[in-house]
């Protein structure tokens, strides 16, 4: 079995967004089978097919690099006007190219969304739900996480409330085992 490399992607960039606090949590609530990694995707340019040449950017080949590196993916998103936020689009694009060299077919994923409504950030997860899909990533079912107010689940010291934290714990627990069932060694 051993432990199971993950690559975190947080759909928000800013630095102290709700977001950002659940993933920094859920990787403190990982059990040790699982080794979760944040990966920054701020700093990619947008997608631009001219750009697809024997020398892309250079944030583009850092990317893809560590992201065939991962064995799994947990997305952790806000919901910005019904769907994924501009930034997650374009790091999903990025690694889906170029064609036939995507970085995320086949890796056993997750998805975690919220927002300060009462939907939970619903519409973010059923669009990614939907690229995923076409992307060919196995993705966890059941627990689904569906965060709303998310911003008051999060305490000033940046922890979670307990029983948030119990509801993550366990998610945990079952994306540990959907990773230990589908990933490739």
């Amino acid at each position: 079995m051993g432990t199971k490399s993950i690559a975190v992607i947080v759909g928000s960039l800013r630095k102290e967004s709700c977001s950002r606090k659940i993933a920094e949590n859920l990787i403190a609530l990982a059990p040790p089978s699982l080794a979760l990694d944040i990966v920054e995707i701020g700093d990619l340019p947008l997608y631009n097919l001219d750009l697809e040449t024997d020398a892309p950017p250079q944030a583009w080949r850092r990317f893809r690099d560590r992201m065939h590196a991962m064995q799994g993916l947990l997305f952790v998103t806000p919901e910005f006007n019904r769907s994924v936020p501009g930034a997650l689009k374009n790091a999903i694009d990025v690694g889906s190219r170029p064609y036939g060299k995507s970085v995320w077919g086949g890796k056993p994923g997750a998805i975690v969304s919220g927002s300060i409504g009462n939907i939970g950030g619903f519409g973010a997860n059923h669009a990614l739900r939907q690229s995923m899909v076409f992307l060919d990533v196995p993705l966890l079912q059941q627990p689904e996480v569906y965060l709303s107010g998310f911003d008051k689940l999060i305490q000033a010291d940046g922890t979670l409330l307990p029983v948030t934290a119990e509801f993550l714990g366990k998610f945990m627990q079952a994306f540990a085992a959907w990773v230990d069932k589908i990933a490739r060694p």
